[in-house]
């Protein structure tokens, strides 16, 4: 009985070492292959991402083009709609110059200034002499 149970635990054994040769030999073949197959996975992941990234990149300054030629477009309309309304202002006044005095009535009407210089037909401004005391004169 006892070479029985020796020749089973011999078995057992051998059985277990070929098992772990056979396991070794698919760890040793199978290691790199999976490595291999791991990496190209991760580099098409990465592909695929920067694919994405460049596409969503794309979009961003389509949409940022789209949105200042609108931009530019909508000032150009905004700056015919002034040049004609102040056209009309400037007919209806008598030309240019009586659109700078109604221009000038209008600044001076919004200014909350206590003091107003108006210039003259030659374009200087009439000076306030007499509120400047003059000093007594010596003999008087």
């Amino acid at each position: 009985m006892r070479l029985d149970a020796m020749n089973q635990n011999m078995g057992c054994t051998l059985m277990a070492a070929g098992a772990a040769a056979v396991l070794l030999l698919v760890l040793l073949i199978g290691w790199p292959q999976y490595r291999v197959y791991s990496q190209r996975l991760a580099g098409e992941a990465a592909l695929a991402e920067a694919q994405s990234s460049r596409q969503v990149a794309i979009l961003e300054a389509r949409a940022k083009k789209e949105s200042a030629t609108q931009l530019a477009e909508a000032e150009v309309i905004r700056a015919r709609g002034a040049a004609q309304a102040n056209a009309i202002l400037q007919n209806s006044l008598g030309g240019p110059e009586g659109y700078l005095r109604y221009l000038q009535i209008q600044a001076l009407e919004s200014s909350k200034a206590s003091l107003i210089y108006v210039p003259t037909e030659a374009g200087l401004p009439i000076t306030e002499s007499r509120r400047i005391k003059q000093p007594a004169e010596a003999g008087d």
